[in-house]
């Protein structure tokens, strides 16, 4: 389902929740001084904002404000049954900036996220925005075509929806154990804390609409997203990263955001915001004051 128009306006409701225009609740939390600089995070699939939970600690902890938010269908927000593509996930992005009407923001996007924070900017331009980051992200697009021949084959996203409808559960076992987090590497060693919590936020998300998701992250093209890129861009991305190898995104997304700083984490799996959450924290900090 695409759509041309952004919806209706937006409201707050209560303290942790905003409503979008389709009636959809959207999960935030707003961590750090009220007046601080203001930090987006979206977040992985089938992950939720707890995903980002040792940067938004790091972040808030240095002054600055920090808003993470459940992706629609996703942890504590609503399980639309329609919606769950791109266009719908910039608009909660965009609802939720402008009902806490937030600007001057850092909007970072891990993985999925990252294809959410570049459509964001392709639907509603950078006038909010100051910075931008993708980190281990999914632009400019993941699945090969013709003209994409250095994606993954279909076949890949093929296997995740027929491993989702056989056993979600199991699916989400076997990635955090596995490539996620490079734990199937010689001589690493596997977190069960970490594994626990890849599965735990997954069975949050919606059956649908995390099955949905993977047509979304995996087929939608960001490189006309990525041209309007006009504000300082961060790309962030490990060289051992097995969900989305590095070349087809980092490497083909600094080429389209010609002014990017691109950082490469040498041995870095895709989970790199746990696993090399120190080195990361330092770097998005650093990127926001400068």
């Amino acid at each position: 389902m695409s759509r041309t128009s952004f919806p209706a306006q937006a409201t707050r409701v209560g303290p942790n929740y905003v409503a979008t225009g389709d009636d959809v609740l959207i999960h935030f939390k707003d961590w750090g001084p009220s007046d601080g600089p203001v930090v987006t995070l979206s977040h992985g699939w089938p992950l939720n904002a707890d995903s980002w939970e040792s940067q938004a600690l790091f972040l808030a902890d240095n002054g600055l404000r920090v808003i993470a938010h459940d992706r629609r269908g996703h942890g504590r927000s609503s399980q639309p049954w329609d919606g769950n593509d791109m266009d719908h996930y910039a608009d909660d992005l965009a609802a939720v900036i402008e009902a806490l009407d937030l600007k001057g923001i850092s909007a970072f996007g891990f993985s999925t996220g990252g294809g959410e924070v570049a459509r964001y900017v392709g639907r509603h331009g950078t006038g909010r925005i100051a910075r931008l980051g993708l980190i281990a992200a999914v632009p400019p697009l993941m699945v090969q075509t013709p003209a994409n021949p250095g994606g993954l084959p279909i076949e890949v996203f093929d296997g995740l929806r027929s491993g989702s409808r056989a056993n979600r559960s199991q699916l989400y076992k076997d990635i955090a154990s596995g490539p996620f987090f490079g734990f199937n590497r010689d001589g690493a060693t596997p977190s069960q804390g970490l594994i626990d919590s890849f599965w735990a936020q997954g069975m949050q998300a919606g059956h649908k609409n995390a099955f949905d998701s993977i047509k979304a992250f995996s087929e939608t093209d960001f490189t006309e997203d990525l041209a309007k890129f006009d504000r300082p861009t961060l790309i962030v991305h490990g060289d051992d990263d097995q969900i989305v190898p590095i070349d087809a995104s980092a490497h083909a997304a600094g080429r389209l955001v010609p002014h990017a700083v691109l950082k490469v984490y040498p041995g870095a799996p895709h989970g790199l915001a746990d696993t090399h959450k120190d080195q990361l924290n330092r770097d998005m900090l650093e990127f926001i004051g400068s």
